[in-house]
């Protein structure tokens, strides 16, 4: 491994007020990057910080963190909320949002003290940006130098569909998107990766693609109901075969083959969906992006205290901040809501470095792979590109880690009297424990598994679903209800649902 060069001491800190000016702010970035790149030897996409109010900070959070994002009253909702509990003091915000996109947008603040600035410019600007750039999910699912175009695209789109067609006619369709917005995503099907940038110009060709297809489908009936039984048997097999079934993402289906929809509704249905996948690596990656960005400012900033660019108490404002944020609180706390990501991310991840340098036997047991190598951070920058944070627990979580934690496990079962402690700390104990762990941050597990399954052409084009039920859970009905209006809004024909037993 190379060793870092060493940093000559200096001697007059960056700066020693609370109040921070842009002069201060790019003195310190550049102290940051420096480490940030010739040190930890991160990747990052190039840099865009803004400071921003605190009433621009609540619009943030209300349009889910996306600079030019379509209106949709739900987002007006969501920042009267937000903005009633930060006036009463009910809430805070955060420091700091960061985009994924090239460059990469951090908005940062303008409230916050000049420790607090330097804190987020290492968390955001360089933790969460390397974990964006280099993790395999980001990699494959999104394309981080065409969302601003591609959101500058769908505001622009929808604006226009409302001039056009009427505010109301659109947001029937984008509230019916929305509802079923966790379920527009590619979860096991890989869709091919298009760049975003050109979207627009695809545009033209793809409508008249999906045009073709919509009338191939349905202008085909006729002839199926006067074929005989056994062709019209086969035909209904090859549409089958033609229409991709059974199909995960619902609004890719709808967009598709919805006989109802005119090419404006479509193209909607495929903006709400481009976004819904856009975000879907962040669901699968809470506790290593987070906890790559808590490492990540952890480093940076007791090195800027080594070299003598903070404060003692600049340092020590810091590590409150720090400490608050990965803060991991107690089972039968008010505010508990199971682990804290930043807390488990952040200390898997020192727990690592724990274990290449200083491992004990119980380390070189359990992982053999790169105990005593002492290359701590080649090794923590393999597991952030290429795990997620199913696969990252499974791998890395630690009996260490457990013990500190004091993680264990319930068996609760219908059936029992009683809810037993089922795994504690010993060998089968902390195998159990995170293979469990790890199974509760599996999307593939934790939502519902529901797919379109078949289309009654001949009959009353009723659409069939199928959810498959785990561990004998079924659906609420009254949020099943709710969203399978909105399906029947946008197929325009009725839709079925059958709730089966995983096998």
């Amino acid at each position: 491994m190379t060793k870092p060069k060493a940093s000559k001491k200096v001697s007059k800190p960056l700066f020693e007020d609370a109040d921070w000016n842009f002069d201060t702010l790019r003195r310190t970035y550049d102290a940051i990057e420096d480490i940030a790149l010739n040190e930890l030897e991160l990747s990052v996409y190039p840099n865009q910080i803004e400071i921003i109010s605190a009433e621009q900070m609540l619009d943030a959070y209300s349009s889910v963190g996306m600079p030019l994002m379509y209106a949709h009253w739900s987002y007006g909702k969501h920042f009267v909320a937000n903005e009633i509990q930060y006036r009463k003091g009910l809430r805070g915000l955060a420091y700091e949002i960061v985009i994924n996109s090239s460059p990469c947008i951090s908005y940062n603040m303008e409230e916050n003290t000049m420790a607090q600035q330097t804190l987020v410019m290492a968390h955001a600007a360089f933790g969460h940006n390397h974990f964006f750039k280099n993790n395999q999910q980001f990699l494959q699912w999104t394309d981080a130098e065409g969302i601003l175009d591609y959101l500058n695209f769908a505001k622009s789109y929808i604006t226009q569909c409302e001039e056009r067609y009427g505010v109301a006619e659109v947001e029937s369709v984008l509230d019916a998107a929305h509802a079923l917005m966790s379920h527009g995503v590619f979860r096991y099907r890989r869709p091919q990766k298009l760049s975003l940038k050109a979207e627009e110009e695809r545009r033209k060709e793809r409508i008249a693609y999906e045009e073709r297809m919509v009338h191939y489908l349905w202008d085909g009936l006729t002839s199926l109901a006067k074929a005989e039984p056994n062709d019209a048997q086969r035909e209904a097999e090859k549409r089958k075969h033609t229409l991709h079934l059974p199909e995960e993402n619902l609004l890719y289906f709808l967009e598709q083959y919805s006989p109802i929809l005119h090419t404006w509704q479509r193209e909607v249905l495929r903006i709400v969906r481009n976004i819904a996948q856009y975000f879907y690596p962040q669901r699968q990656t809470k506790v290593m992006n987070e906890g790559c960005a808590c490492f990540v400012h952890y480093y940076i900033t007791n090195r800027m205290h080594e070299k003598g660019q903070l404060t003692d108490g600049t340092m020590l404002e810091i590590l409150h901040n720090h400490s608050n944020v990965i803060t991991q609180p107690d089972f039968d706390e008010a505010h508990y809501g199971g682990f804290n990501p930043y807390a488990l991310g952040f200390a898997m991840m020192e727990d690592i470095k724990r274990i290449c340098l200083e491992p004990t036997e119980e380390d070189y047991a359990w992982f053999p792979e790169f105990a005593g190598n002492r290359d701590w951070k080649n090794t923590i920058k393999d597991a952030w590109a290429n795990y997620r944070d199913e696969s990252f627990i499974t791998q890395f979580l630690s009996p260490h880690v457990i013990r500190k934690f004091r993680m264990f496990t319930l068996s609760d079962e219908a059936r029992a009297a009683h809810v037993q402690v089922s795994d504690i700390h010993n060998e089968q104990g902390y195998i159990n424990i995170r293979e469990k762990l790890a199974r509760t941050y599996d999307i593939a597990i934790m939502d519902p598994d529901i797919q379109v399954v078949d289309v009654d052409l001949l009959g009353d084009r009723c659409l069939k679903l199928q959810h498959l039920k785990r561990d004998g859970i079924a659906l609420n009905n009254v949020e099943r209800d709710k969203v399978l209006s909105h399906l029947r809004k946008l197929w325009g024909y009725d839709v079925a649902m059958e709730e089966v037993e995983a096998s």
